[in-house]
């Protein structure tokens, strides 16, 4: 005799995404995107209705534009990560400037990825997950100790520059991106990252991050 399904089960929940843009189109895109992905991709038009939702609905990411009349992308950064309901879900700028002084300020305040428009749904949907990726195993403290900031890393034996260089290349930065995070030329993250390898002991990016993250793991909390 078959048994039918239990009928209290619940199916799994789709990982939540907010995505806050004040243009209709563009948030009707990218929740299209998003949900032909597999995504729970809710909208909000603008900054203030963002931060209401992201409270209320807690989702596992917010995409939001940088340029809004209401309040802008750096106002919405600034006051989920104020709210210890919404200050650790990953956060992704999206906007039409290019500007790297934004990218800088946007990455300083706590964003986590920075996309710029018009931005292709493989670029879009590869940030999102490795975000959402990032965020789980950060958060599986029994796995690996993610550092929370730079300066947990100048226990490995490096200097403060150096500890920022190797946080951004730990959260999947391109050389180019560090650069410009950190104000500096990309030959200037080059250099910092050879006397990073040294002093770990590595011969590249990978095995820096593996070593990194190890000795994190194996140092006292």
């Amino acid at each position: 005799m078959t048994h039918s399904a239990n009928p209290s089960s619940k199916p799994p929940r789709l990982p939540r995404i907010l995505v806050i843009e004040d243009e209709p189109q563009m948030l009707r895109n990218l929740q299209t995107i998003l949900k032909a992905e597999g995504f729970d991709a809710v909208g909000a038009t603008g900054g203030l209705e963002g931060i209401a939702r992201s409270a209320d609905l807690k989702p596992d990411l917010i995409l939001c534009d940088l340029m809004m009349p209401d309040l802008d992308g750096f106002g919405v950064l600034a006051r989920v990560r104020a709210n210890p309901v919404t200050a650790s879900i990953p956060f992704i700028f999206l906007t039409a400037r290019g500007d790297r002084n934004d990218m800088r300020s946007g990455m300083n305040l706590g964003a986590d990825d920075y996309l710029t428009k018009p931005v292709r749904a493989d670029d879009l949907l590869s940030a999102v997950r490795a975000r959402l990726a990032r965020f789980r195993l950060s958060a599986s403290a029994a796995t690996a100790r993610i550092p929370e900031n730079a300066s947990q890393l100048e226990a490995l034996g490096v200097s403060p520059r150096e500890a920022e260089v190797l946080y951004w290349l730990i959260e999947g930065k391109s050389n180019a991106d560090i650069g410009t995070i950190l104000g500096v030329a990309e030959a200037t993250v080059k250099k910092h990252l050879e006397r990073v390898f040294l002093k770990l002991g590595v011969e590249n990016r990978t095995a820096a991050i593996r070593a990194a993250l190890d000795r994190i793991a194996a140092s006292p909390h």
